[in-house]
């Protein structure tokens, strides 16, 4: 009830706070809105300073002066309005195509006036001119228009940010004060329920967490199964149809002349079968490894731990003391799972350039123990949980024990140990 109510009492202090902060935010949108129309006033300020350059350009009374006299000066304008609109866009309120329009219209009224002046360079003065009448103080109406159109947009959106502020402002305030009281009488209705209700939660979640444990077992089993079934068939099926083509195709190849090209292309396709096959018999391998039905572990292990060596590049020393004793299928396929993953987690996370794997027969127990030199257990940040809480049920499974250390200098070890006596579930 203390924590409850103190939490409520938090709530509420740290509500009004950030009302106040909104109210902070509204009053920084408004200042934003106010210094990006001082920026749209000097952008008009630039464009009316090209209308009156445009029209001294065109005044008879000045025609005694080249249209390049005023090169200089339109340089300078073009200059501080490409400033001035820099920082606008920095604060812009207006929407993307409004922008993307007011930049356009600009690049588009410099273009412009760099195809009249090269007209200027070519002698056409009379030419130059006519464009600045028909086409340049068109632009710089259009674009003077698009600017007094953001300048009211803005008076508008400020005299809506202030109304909207107040508004929010005295909304959430209300509310802040209707939640507490709320509250208030919640907790002091459901406290004595709750109570009672969380002794019969903690049961059942208990219940719960045995169910679950049951059906990861279930799970683990059929997933074995599954994996049995389809390398078994890959192998099986596949293998022998893609064996039986390979063999066609070169019996085939034989009856055909060396120089006759399609010989070639025969041993070209034999090669992707072959090199298919070889696919079908490493996918097969991971999903189940037949050498573990006739070899057993220590075959299985043999095999796995060279191929891993040569996908990975991981450098494995491989160590096994003690007479090699039998073991039940059911559990052999889960102490190479644990293997597997424990090796899986060294290549993906560890960043260990080797690992050491440790296979030892006692009188009462094998003990199975990986480890490597890496970042260890606590310093990885992907997140690995599924792969140490699948290698705890394995274990679970065969009635064994696993631990999960990692050493003081860097690097971990899983170690898996099974009683020679117990049975998989």
């Amino acid at each position: 009830m203390v924590v409850t109510l103190s939490a409520a009492a938090v709530y509420a202090a740290y509500t009004v706070t950030q009302l106040r902060s909104l109210r902070r935010i509204q009053v920084e949108t408004i200042d934003r809105n106010r210094a990006d129309s001082l920026l749209l006033l000097r952008i008009q300020n630039n464009l009316n300073a090209l209308a009156l350059t445009m029209r001294d350009m065109l005044d008879p009374t000045e025609s005694s002066y080249p249209l390049i006299s005023w090169k200089g000066q339109l340089r300078r304008i073009e200059v501080d309005l490409a400033d001035a609109m820099a920082r606008e866009e920095r604060l812009s309120r207006a929407t993307p195509d409004q922008r993307a329009y007011l930049s356009g219209s600009v690049a588009q009224f410099w273009d412009a006036v760099q195809r009249i002046f090269a007209l200027v360079d070519q002698g056409q003065e009379v030419e130059a001119r006519a464009r600045i009448r028909l086409s340049l103080q068109a632009r710089q109406e259009a674009l003077s228009n698009a600017v007094a159109r953001l300048l009211v947009q803005n008076n508008e959106s400020e005299q809506l940010a202030e109304e909207q502020t107040q508004a929010i402002y005295a909304r959430q305030e209300r509310n802040a004060y209707a939640f507490l009281a709320g509250m208030l009488i919640l907790i002091a209705a459901t406290s004595l329920y709750l109570v009672g209700w969380n002794r019969g939660m903690f049961a059942r979640l208990a219940a719960l967490s045995e169910q679950r444990s049951e059906l990861a077992r279930r799970l683990i089993s059929i997933q074995e199964n599954t994996f049995r079934y389809i390398s078994r068939e890959l192998h099986d099926d596949f293998g022998q149809i893609l064996t039986a083509i390979g063999a066609m195709l070169h019996r085939a190849g034989k009856t055909i002349p060396a120089s006759d090209p399609l010989r070639a292309d025969l041993e070209e396709v034999r090669g992707i079968i072959q090199s298919s096959l070889d696919k079908i018999r490493t996918l097969s391998q991971v999903l189940h490894p037949m050498v573990l039905d006739d070899a057993g572990l220590e075959g299985a292990l043999n095999l796995y731990l060279t191929g891993f060596e040569k996908q990975t590049g991981v450098r494995v020393r491989y160590q096994k003391d003690g007479g090699a004793q039998p073991l039940d299928r059911d559990v052999a396929i889960h102490v190479y799972r644990v293997a597997q993953e424990a090796l899986n987690n060294v290549a993906k996370h560890s960043k260990s350039p080797e690992a050491e794997v440790r296979l030892r027969f006692r009188s009462d127990a094998m003990v199975l123990e990986i480890e490597d030199h890496g970042v260890g257990f606590g310093q990885q940040k992907e997140r690995r949980g599924m792969g140490l809480t699948s290698m705890r049920e394995r274990a679970e499974l065969i009635h064994g024990t696993i631990e999960f250390l990692k050493h003081s200098g860097g690097g971990a070890l899983v170690r898996l140990t099974v009683p020679t006596g117990g049975e998989a579930e």
